[in-house]
């Protein structure tokens, strides 16, 4: 196992053979490093390293701002390439659930991983939006789908917006916050053997 090592300024942890004059994160010299040991199962590390949340999250964040501002953009200049305004914005509108629905899908594997239970506090809070922000994009489709209205669309939107900013926080105080040792895996109880009597 590679010998890590912490910066106790910022917190930084990385491989010793790695670090240079300076950390980093922080720009602090190197002698504010400390020997580190990993406290997280490899396995729950690895899970975490692929990012999934994270990148999911950047795309759905996408179209939560394209989404209003493509309404707004197609509103305010109705005659400058309408057609390409609108085709972006049913691309978008289309999109945008599905890319929630696997955001929230990877927000569970993290939570999961991370904190090793869905019950804290605040990992109920964030469920709560993400189901309320996954209802509102589809009130964006189904309006959309029943021929649209630009300004139920853009209300629905902007509430998209305001769930996925309160999301934002919420993750936000979550970043830096791993569970030490294994996923617990619950055990089975062994029931006991028969035993056959010949006779």
């Amino acid at each position: 196992m590679k010998e890590l090592v912490r910066c106790k300024a910022c917190g930084y942890v990385m491989e010793a053979g790695k670090l240079k004059d300076v950390c980093p994160a922080c720009g602090m010299s190197n002698k504010v490093f400390e020997p580190y040991r990993e406290r997280v199962a490899l396995n729950r590390l690895f899970v975490l390293s692929l990012d999934l949340h994270p990148i999911t999250i950047h795309l759905s964040q996408t179209f939560v701002i394209l989404i209003p501002l493509m309404l707004i953009a197609r509103n305010m200049f109705p005659d400058f390439y309408n057609g390409i305004f609108s085709q972006v914005l049913i691309f978008c509108i289309y999109a945008f659930p599905l890319t929630l629905m696997a955001a929230a899908a990877t927000g569970i594997i993290d939570g999961l991983f991370r904190f090793k239970s869905l019950k804290p506090p605040l990992l109920k809070e964030k469920l709560g939006f993400s189901i309320s922000l996954v209802l509102s994009s589809l009130c964006v489709f189904i309006i959309d789908k029943k021929g649209g209205n630009d300004l139920l669309t853009f209300m629905f939107s902007i509430t998209c917006l305001y769930f996925a900013v309160r999301l934002g926080l919420l993750g936000k105080k979550l970043l830096n916050v791993i569970l030490p040792g294994s996923y617990p895996v619950k055990k089975v109880k062994a029931t006991p053997k028969r035993e056959n009597f010949a006779g």
